[in-house]
């Protein structure tokens, strides 16, 4: 379903004038507003990672225009739902780019739909920036960087190093299992990383795919084996069950996950009572000290009543990265935030300080969160 948010500011000033770009968004300089896109998994399996993004989203922007907007203009969102499906997300592309004529596109969410847009965003010379996916190939191709493809959330290269480091270092595993899910680039990509860098034994490596429910046969495969800790690189929605089976068979020993652990779904699938000494990497921790995180979580409870997850936050950061762009470029065109986002250093971000690499990727730290009976207990920051 479409929704169209519009900025504070002016109803009246929404229609966009075209600027003459064929195939890419509108600069918009003769407007009162600056359009930005949402392509977003707003329905279908990962809908809990598009809704809680597109609630950091229309944070973020409530806040950049009480504040006077950029440029001295109000911020419009649309936001279109690619129903967690590839080949939709390639078409909300290319409808925000050339119909809506957005200055940039907020992401989408995870890595298979974000590499499924870029085609789309490419051709029509929009920056996309992905709050969260964390495929490596998502702004790198064989060798080729993706023009107008940025990203606020670290890579599963690095994610995969720093659970196996941890793994060693901090629970002195030498002999893991990996389940992991086949049909999935997200865990694909995370596995070759754990694999690569983990100086121990890889006991068992066994695989599900993406819809799964029922995982006995996996774990009772694994169940009796000699292994110290259990890698299971997946979303939260088989995350969960797989926990909830996994305790329930007696498998004990600790359970490390990426950031797609990183939901409420997970304590709602695994129940908490199964979720004890699970470690997950994190973008982010509710739990933070730092004032600019602790007025984050607090705005973020005044409009919503509950509090932001790491998606949220990561989206947060990702429109006030593409407001900073907008401001650094001067004009609201896609080609110049394009260039802009390339430049981003020291952006004080609610999920790390962030300067983007040329590879289109931030560089910044990541937390390893502990889980007992479903609660965070220990965050633990590992820099790049």
């Amino acid at each position: 379903m479409k929704k169209v948010i519009i900025g504070l500011a002016s109803l009246a000033a929404v229609a966009v004038i075209a600027t003459g770009c064929a195939s890419g968004g509108s600069s918009e300089k003769d407007s009162k507003t600056i359009k930005i896109g949402a392509n977003l998994e707003l329905s279908g399996p990962v809908s809990a990672y598009g809704t809680a993004e597109l609630d950091g989203i229309n944070l973020a922007i409530d806040e950049i225009n009480k504040n006077g907007g950029v440029l001295g203009k109000q911020l419009s969102l649309v936001d279109l739902d690619n129903k967690s499906d590839k080949a939709e997300a390639a078409s909300v592309a290319t409808k925000l780019a050339t119909k809506e004529k957005v200055v940039a596109i907020v992401g989408p969410a995870t890595s298979g739909t974000s590499k499924a847009a870029t085609p789309s965003v490419t051709k029509a010379k929009v920056p996309m920036v992905t709050p969260s996916g964390t495929d490596d190939t998502v702004t790198v191709e064989n060798g080729k960087v993706w023009d107008y493809v940025y990203r606020v959330s670290f890579q599963d290269s690095f994610q995969g190093v720093t659970l196996a480091n941890f793994a060693q270092d901090n629970l002195g595993a030498k002999k893991a299992v990996i389940i992991g899910d086949s049909s999935s680039d997200y865990a694909k990509g995370l596995t070759k990383s754990f694999k690569d860098s983990f100086k121990g034994k890889i006991v068992d490596e066994v695989n599900f795919t993406t819809g799964d429910k029922d995982f006995k046969a996996v774990l009772t495969k694994i169940k009796d084996k000699d292994f110290d800790v259990l890698y299971m690189p997946s979303y939260y929605e088989e995350a969960g069950l797989i926990i909830k089976q996994a305790r329930e068979l007696g498998i004990t020993q600790p359970i490390l996950g990426a950031d797609g652990f990183g939901n409420d779904k997970l304590v709602d699938l695994a129940q908490g009572k199964n979720l004890n000494n699970v470690y997950y990497t994190a973008h982010y921790s509710n739990k933070s000290e730092e004032k600019k995180v602790v007025d984050f979580v607090a705005a973020f409870k005044a409009k919503y009543n509950k509090a932001p997850d790491a998606f949220s936050a990561l989206a947060y950061d990702a429109v006030y990265m593409i407001a900073k762009a907008i401001e650094n470029a001067g004009e609201a065109t896609p080609e110049k935030v394009k260039d802009e986002l390339a430049k981003i250093k020291d952006f004080d971000g609610i999920t790390g300080n962030i300067t983007m690499d040329k590879n289109h990727n931030p560089i910044k730290s990541t937390l390893v969160i502990k889980l007992e009976n479903g609660e965070e207990v220990s965050n633990t920051v590992v820099k790049p």
